[in-house]
């Protein structure tokens, strides 16, 4: 990556600039890496070795996993180190490359997010046509449209910060390299920038959760004619799906929606959507989920079985 201006390396302030704090905040991060990483992990493995992979919301939340795998893992371990380390820096090449990759990867999970809550929507207002309409080709259309959305997201962010001239302070302040802090060290006018970022991130993170929110007001409609028992299966389906969105989109609409300022406090409920999201995901939904449950059984049971054969 070409760079135009003084700025070779920068340089994270961090979340804390206490020393004990940052130290406690290291054991307990890295808890929530390995947790991530065995949570998604377990997801995996219970759906790829189970029937339930056939299904296109299970196949979905395989993706999912994935994102969330990759995704901590161009944050949390750097965030761990330097939780650690005396002096937080970062060049100036690995810094657009967190940039661009966070986004992805970011972009791609929002849009399996959206698939997964169209799926839901099939299921409950269309049960007949369901197979037809979530077809297998279907489906991997979706996680392809995702990709391509996410990667033209990202491209757009990069390519504007790119062209943007850094002269003089380093001093990020954040833990990652994202948009809005790095537009706090440009050293010209902002003002149009920031409406493009805001554009570009915030108002597409409005309107897909607000699509998202309509989607689910259209399915408690339709669950009005349905069995309690009925009602019961689908509610405990989409609040699991629910409540991943709203971990996930309500740090981000605050993050993206609000300009670039010191007094936001953005770096501390981006800690919402790059560790603890990802974290509560597996459990969410593998706890409130009777089908993983039995999954997850029927797999540990044969994986142990062929252990002692």
């Amino acid at each position: 990556m070409e760079n135009h201006n003084n700025v070779t390396e920068f340089v994270f302030k961090g979340l804390w600039g206490n020393k004990q704090i940052a130290l406690l905040f290291f054991f307990l991060f890295l808890l929530c890496y390995l947790a991530v990483l065995v949570g998604n992990v377990i997801i995996l493995l219970t759906i790829t070795c189970s029937h339930l992979i056939e299904q296109p919301m299970y196949y979905f939340l395989c993706h999912l996993s994935v994102m969330d795998l990759c995704y901590t893992s161009t944050v949390v371990p750097r965030l761990i180190r330097d939780l650690a380390a005396a002096r937080k820096h970062i060049s100036y090449n690995h810094c657009m490359t967190q940039l661009f990759t966070a986004h992805l990867l970011a972009g791609v999970e929002i849009f399996i997010l959206v698939s997964m809550a169209l799926d839901r929507y099939v299921a409950i207002v269309k049960p007949l046509h369901y197979m037809a309409i979530m077809s297998r080709k279907r489906c991997n259309l979706l996680i392809v449209m995702a990709w391509g959305v996410g990667f033209w997201h990202s491209v757009a962010l990069l390519l504007m910060v790119l062209r943007l001239p850094f002269c003089g302070p380093n001093l990020i302040n954040h833990y990652i390299c994202d948009v809005k802090p790095l537009l706090q060290l440009v050293c010209q006018d902002i003002h149009v920038v920031s409406i493009l970022v805001i554009a570009n991130s915030g108002m597409v993170v409005v309107a897909i959760f607000l699509v998202l929110v309509a989607s689910y007001i259209l399915i408690l409609y339709n669950l009005r004619t349905r069995s309690a028992a009925g009602r019961r299966k689908a509610l405990s389906t989409c609040s699991s799906h629910v409540m991943v969105v709203i971990l996930f989109f309500v740090p981000c609409i605050y993050t993206y929606v609000l300009p670039a300022g010191s007094e936001n406090k953005d770096k501390e409920i981006s800690v919402f959507y790059t560790v603890i999201a990802p974290m509560l995901n597996p459990l969410i939904y593998t706890l409130r989920n009777v089908e993983m449950k039995v999954a997850m059984r029927k797999v540990w049971s044969r994986m142990s079985h062929s252990e002692f054969k």
